[in-house]
């Protein structure tokens, strides 16, 4: 178990140096570019499988334990160490990330963005794998920070060089914001270190703030919080989603929306929660008040971009529609109860596979009419999937009601799970002030029930195909692949969620109660 997980994380590294290099000649098929994303496929294969095995030979039994560790001294003067290990918490976005990088390595294969080598596109894919799985998978903050900053280049060249109109603005807004939120984050992370004397996570969180002083608690939470916030990203400092996820390839927004998101999340649940809870009772308010105002706000958003006239990019409307769905998260999370945290964690998944799947179909969409503006998608009488393509106008409704949160699918639980936690907080928050925050989440969901609803009536409803026009590929078979365990894995996560719950609630119970049971 320990090779494994050191390996999860190791490999994709290996795997980029190697992409660079060039391909035996008994390797190269057909040319030296289709050599490489076939290398892309097989390297982002090997790591998912081994994922797999790890989460096989996972103890289910006790999902709170860390398992599969690795702790070995890096640099004896500041006390960091390579310490690896995973938990019920951090094992379900090890699966996703894996999952959702073979995927797009998978779809590249087949239909390779527009731009230079694919040699250094599958590098940076791979690199990028390399940084999120240790994000999920390291337990020293200072490895915290490098695996958390490691993804911002490789995702930063994906967008500038492989992406569309306005790419190089895109990539500068979301590098120029993600850093600077990281310079915060690394401030707050050195007080908690260099206050209580070790950086091991594992420790601190067992120890729960007990070495920590309240004012130090505040400070860290607040500088942690705004770069954590950044990556999630939370409203209001969010502007540089939008863009990003408009110009950025398909599968750019994929893993963008599907695994980087979750990132910040993710920090505030390992180390915000259990190392300063002190810090976090005294912002939570605060974060659940932003978290509220984001769901609302992207749920407006993208109302006014799916209304007839506005000239709406659909990538755009999903890009907003993230901050509201995320705003889910960070409510369950400012509850700081199991329930809302365990709520939280499911949420995270799901939107990584709703999403996910959402901007494949909009790339789909993308390819085959030249342009993801919902005006010319609905035209005069609308796009008419269902009747030009009835398989994609089929993915594309499932997807859209999956992430307006129909029961039975992924999308329902976690959102659900927030809005109960808001209902009862923590003990010494605010109930009233909840209650609030718990109605404007429910406006949300009405309101991303509307926008959802008006897309699919737009995109996939409408008269037949005018005499003339070109008609319309449905899906592919390469397409079909890449989306079909992502249908699978919302239909089962959304009618079975205690496979996820069951993970995920001893881990939480233990680390909200401080390693302590």
């Amino acid at each position: 178990m320990q090779f494994l997980l050191a390996f999860v994380v190791v490999a994709p590294l290996l795997g980029a140096a190697a992409a660079l290099l060039p391909a035996p000649p008994g390797l190269k098929g057909k040319s030296p570019d289709q050599a490489v994303l076939r290398h892309g496929v097989t390297v982002t294969g090997v790591i998912l499988l081994v994922t797999v095995a790890l989460a096989a030979g996972f103890d289910h039994e006790h999902p709170s334990r860390m398992q599969a560790t690795t702790d070995i001294s890096w640099i004896k003067a500041l006390d960091v160490r390579i310490h690896l290990g995973v938990d019920g918490i951090s094992l379900p976005l090890l699966v996703l990330t894996a999952l959702l990088t073979f995927l797009c390595a998978l779809y590249s294969y087949f239909k390779m963005p527009q731009g230079p080598s694919p040699k250094a596109f599958v590098a940076l894919l791979l690199v990028l794998e390399a940084g999120t799985l240790a994000t999920f998978a390291v337990l020293d903050l200072v490895l915290f920070f490098l695996a958390f900053e490691m993804v911002l280049v490789p995702m930063y060249f994906l967008i500038a060089r492989w992406g569309g109109g306005g790419r190089r603005a895109a990539a500068g807004k979301f590098i120029l914001y993600t850093l600077l939120g990281s310079v915060v984050m690394l401030l707050g992370l050195l007080l908690i270190g260099i206050k209580a004397g070790t950086f091991d996570m594992v420790a601190l969180a067992t120890d729960n703030g007990r070495g920590l002083t309240t004012s130090v608690q505040v400070t860290a939470v607040l500088a942690i919080g705004l770069g954590l916030a950044v990556k999630t990203p939370m409203w209001p400092l969010h502007s540089w989603l939008p863009d990003a996820h408009t110009a950025a390839p398909t599968v750019g927004s994929v893993l963008l929306a599907g695994v980087l998101l979750k990132m910040g999340t993710y920090g505030f649940v390992r180390i915000a929660l259990p190392i300063a809870p002190e810090g976090m009772h005294t912002l939570a308010p605060y974060l659940a008040a932003f978290a509220a105002a984001g769901i609302v706000y992207g749920s407006l958003a993208c109302l006014a971009l799916a209304r007839p006239g506005a000239k709406g990019d659909l990538k755009r409307l999903i890009a907003y529609s993230s901050v509201g769905h995320m705003g889910f998260v960070l409510l369950g999370i400012a509850t700081l109860t199991p329930t809302g945290v365990n709520g939280a964690l499911f949420a995270n998944i799901a939107h990584g596979l709703i999403t996910g799947l959402l901007f494949f179909l909009v790339g789909a969409l993308k390819d085959r009419y030249g342009t993801a503006d919902l005006d010319t998608l609905a035209g005069a009488t609308g796009a008419a999937l269902y009747g030009r393509a009835p398989r994609l106008g089929a993915l594309l409704a499932f997807a859209a009601v999956a992430s307006l949160g129909l029961p039975g699918l992924a999308g329902f639980w976690g959102e659900m799970l927030a809005l109960f936690a808001a209902f009862d907080p923590a003990e010494g928050l605010n109930r009233a002030a909840y209650l609030v925050f718990m109605a404007l989440g429910g406006l949300g969901t009405l309101l991303t029930a509307a926008y959802l609803l008006m897309v699919v009536r737009r995109v996939c409803m409408g008269g037949p195909r005018p005499a003339g026009e070109p008609e319309l590929a449905d899906v592919q078979p390469y397409e079909l692949a890449a989306w079909t365990p992502l249908v699978a894995l919302t239909v089962l996560a959304g009618l079975w969620p205690a496979v996820l719950l069951g993970l995920t609630d001893p881990a939480v119970q233990q680390l909200l109660a401080g390693g302590t049971q």
